[in-house]
């Protein structure tokens, strides 16, 4: 039975709780927040500890991980507090604010011969395996671009921008389906609603053998949209994570050229409009796979999927979108 400590129950807090709790392997003991008011409901349960203060769960000896879904800027101190306690760690995405810090965690958790997971919930969705599985089959063909869009109305950050909140999935999204690494990134925003929050950004990301990347993140669009659409040279498929029936569609879509014969010199070009196919999307709910990854990845003595380094690398490519937001929009080289 592996005890576990939740810190943050805002937003997405409760969420952790309820899958802790449905875990038949696992206790939930301590749940901590600065406010009383998200406490009060886990005071009844007399099986489950309740604090303001995290550090109480640090000294605790018993709790073997603790999950944090705090504010983004206050991740790096306390995965790093609990990691130095001895804790295992999985942290809500992005891992930290600075790539720096990201890999000071990393260091620490191998050191302390911790785990240390982030987040990157996408990844255990379904429908994103499948995407993954057209690109590594070559089903598509080469990737040639991929196009992201995540945007609503609303909910409206105060800590973070929409590049940390929103874009931060779709860069977890697009490092794990494509192995060119991205090179540089162009990234251009406004603060509509509040001073130095970009609540608007398009960030255009050059990859290796020429792949391209388009992201747009806002929380100032009429409709809730969450595509990607990849486009191959042989095939495009597009995930539409608001579609409960087709998430995934395949297109047998395409452009060819044809050689026109020694006479004219020039290439014919041929369009291809062919079926289009939606497989058939099972799978349990992705938190829970996310969760279960953890737990196994603890139980095995091994690194989980979405590792430390998978969120450092994840944060070298929004801080580089930051850098270019903050400097006119310049492209910015992802070292």
């Amino acid at each position: 039975m592996i005890n576990v400590a939740v810190i943050g129950l805002g937003y997405w807090g409760p969420n952790y709780v309820r899958i802790v709790n449905e875990s038949v392997d696992c206790r939930l003991k301590w749940c901590c927040d600065k406010a009383e008011k998200n406490l009060e409901i886990l005071r009844r349960r007399d099986n489950i500890r309740v604090t303001t203060s995290y550090k109480d769960i640090l000294e605790d000896k018993e709790v073997d991980a603790v999950i944090i879904a705090t504010p983004t800027e206050t991740h790096y101190k306390i995965a790093k507090d609990c990691l130095n306690a001895g804790k295992h760690v999985l942290v809500e995405k992005p891992l930290t604010l600075k790539s720096e810090e990201s890999k000071e965690l990393i260091e620490i958790a191998g050191k302390k011969k911790k785990v240390l997971m982030v987040g990157h919930i996408f990844i255990f969705n379904e429908a994103v395996r499948k995407l993954k599985e057209c690109v590594d089959s070559k089903e598509i063909g080469n990737v040639l671009y991929l196009h992201f869009s995540r945007t609503g109305l609303g909910p409206i950050r105060k800590d973070v921008n929409t590049l940390w909140d929103l874009a931060t999935h779709d860069l977890s999204i697009l490092l794990y389906l494509i192995k060119e690494k991205p090179l540089n990134i162009i990234a251009r925003g406004e603060c509509y609603l509040q001073k130095d929050i970009e609540d608007v950004v398009f960030m255009t990301i050059e990859c290796e053998n020429k792949i391209l990347a388009n992201l747009h993140v806002s929380w100032l669009d009429p409709y809730k949209v969450r595509t990607i659409t990849v486009v191959g040279d042989k095939k495009m498929v597009v995930f539409d994570d608001i579609s409960a029936s087709e998430p995934i569609r395949l297109f047998d879509k395409g452009v060819s050229y044809l050689e026109r014969g020694a006479d004219y010199g020039k290439f014919k070009t041929l369009l291809r409009d062919g079926d289009i196919i939606s497989p058939k999307i099972r799978g349990e709910e992705p938190l829970k796979r996310e969760f279960r990854e953890f737990i196994s990845s603890i139980m095995e003595g091994r690194k989980p999927l979405t590792d430390g380094k998978s969120g450092y690398d994840v944060v070298k490519v929004a801080e580089a979108a930051q850098k270019s937001l903050k400097n006119g929009s310049v492209k910015i080289r992802i070292e």
